[in-house]
């Protein structure tokens, strides 16, 4: 994480992966120094994060895992990106399922939860086939969950 802070050069030299264009975005930037502390505080939290290789390329295309919702430890928040070039063919949708069902057969948990912007509409096309059920939209923002 603190090599995809860096630059795409940095992390491409620590993995056997080439890095998609455009990944990580921006906005991910601006969130990994507040996951890498939930890490040191949430161990468990390592084991739900990770990176998303397109096999054919070998490509880091995306991310996606959970985090504790609120320290309500009954419930995972799901999270996710993709790189621009990779958008729109089904990967997000892919990962986000088999997360999903993952998560949910984790020791204690009961629910997953996610939200996103009202106008991502590929993001409520993932989160829908994902399984999720709109629960509440407010300041343009829809809340999901299992």
């Amino acid at each position: 994480m603190q090599a995809a802070i860096t630059d795409q050069l940095e992390l491409a030299k620590i993995t056997p992966y080439k890095v998609a264009d455009g990944y990580p975005s921006e906005e991910y930037k601006e969130i990994i120094p507040y996951k890498i502390k939930r890490y040191s505080e949430y161990h468990c939290e390592n084991e739900w994060e990770g990176i998303i290789i397109h096999n054919e390329s070998q490509t880091i295309m995306g991310d996606m895992g959970f985090r504790v919702r609120h320290e309500i430890e009954d419930e995972l928040e799901l999270g996710y990106s993709i790189a621009p070039d990779f958008q729109g063919f089904g990967f997000a949708t892919e990962m986000a399922q088999a997360i999903v069902g993952w998560g949910l057969k984790q020791p204690g948990i009961i629910k997953i939860v996610a939200n996103c912007d009202a106008s991502n509409m590929a993001s409520v096309r993932v989160l829908e086939k994902a399984g999720l059920k709109q629960v509440k939209e407010n300041n343009n923002k829809i809340h999901w969950t299992t």
